[in-house]
């Protein structure tokens, strides 16, 4: 393993939020909340649990109260996505131990996304930090198409440096740069990264890479060696973009946790574990999920009999 990456990396599970509410077919409660039960007894510390948000915009997440009441008391921290003060205070009262704001990095995909200009959306977040604040709820800050847009093309990085100071401004805990569409490449990110670093110092950040292009891992590896050591995944490759027709899901959790096992890199998650948690939920749907281990298992070092020469 080169001495260039980390000896110890984080993972944010997204699967029950970016992953569910990206599926046409209504999963019911129950399923959800074994869902986030099965992946904290697998290992995973942070997770992205639900969203309180419209049910006519994503009907999939019109029972996140009912989420979070199930999953208390897993040891995990539990992340809800809020795009609204008044989807805050729900959150907050259904006891939520974090929230998640967000916006764009690029003007076009601001108004396609949410109708509004960034300095409109960063305006609006006050009111979400006092809330959080009064209630001691830890707030992130994510920002979507931190390395493209789809609308604009390339997004200046000085932008994405002041949209990421304005969040700290605010309070944030934590920022999460979004590869929104898969237009990241590993000199972007380790470009970004470098940046940040440079400019914060050592605080708190998380890149959420999808697999539009089939360039994710290698934007993580890139990113590990630049020295980032938090990021998002989606068990079995779940994801997408509301907004985006055919977008690929996130890189999955269980693909990064095999490599990483194999690099040497402590997780702290059992990849077995979540390869039946992917599994399942494949089988649930009735359709092919696009995480690769979950295909086809951890690595075995084993020699096999039959092979090589006679």
């Amino acid at each position: 393993m080169s001495d260039t990456y980390p000896t110890k990396v984080r993972l944010r599970e997204v699967g029950p939020r970016d992953g569910f509410q990206n599926i046409h077919q209504f999963i019911p409660t129950e399923q959800k909340i074994e869902t986030v039960r099965a992946l904290a007894s697998a290992g995973i510390r942070e997770m992205e649990v639900t969203s309180f948000v419209s049910a006519k915009v994503i009907p999939q997440m019109v029972d996140a109260a009912d989420v979070l009441a199930g999953t208390e008391g897993l040891g995990i921290v539990r992340s809800v996505l809020v795009p609204t003060p008044k989807r805050a205070e729900q959150a907050i009262a259904a006891g939520a131990d974090e929230l998640i704001v967000f916006l764009s990095a690029s003007e076009a995909h601001n108004q396609a996304n949410v109708n509004r200009s960034i300095s409109e959306s960063l305006a609006g977040l006050d009111t979400i930090f006092a809330l959080a604040n009064a209630s001691k709820t830890p707030v992130i800050g994510a920002m979507a198409v931190s390395f493209g847009c789809p609308y604009e093309g390339k997004v200046p990085l000085e932008k994405i440096l002041d949209i990421s100071s304005a969040f700290r401004e605010a309070g944030a805990a934590g920022v999460v740069f979004g590869d929104t569409t898969g237009m990241a490449n590993p000199q972007l990110v380790t470009s970004l990264v470098k940046a940040y670093q440079d400019r914060f110092g050592e605080t708190d950040f998380s890149l959420h890479f999808h697999n539009n292009r089939g360039t994710a891992m290698a934007n993580l590896l890139a990113a590990m060696a630049a020295g980032a050591t938090t990021f998002d995944t989606a068990f079995g490759g779940t994801g997408g973009c509301p907004t985006v027709p055919k977008a690929a899901g996130n890189l999955a959790t269980e693909d990064v946790v095999g490599l990483l096992d194999e690099m040497g890199i402590e997780t702290g998650i059992d990849l077995p574990a979540v390869i039946i948690a992917a599994r399942a939920l494949e089988e649930s749907l009735g359709y092919e999920l696009s995480g690769q281990v979950m295909k086809s298992g951890p690595v075995d070092w084993t020699p096999q009999p039959g092979y090589g020469p006679a």
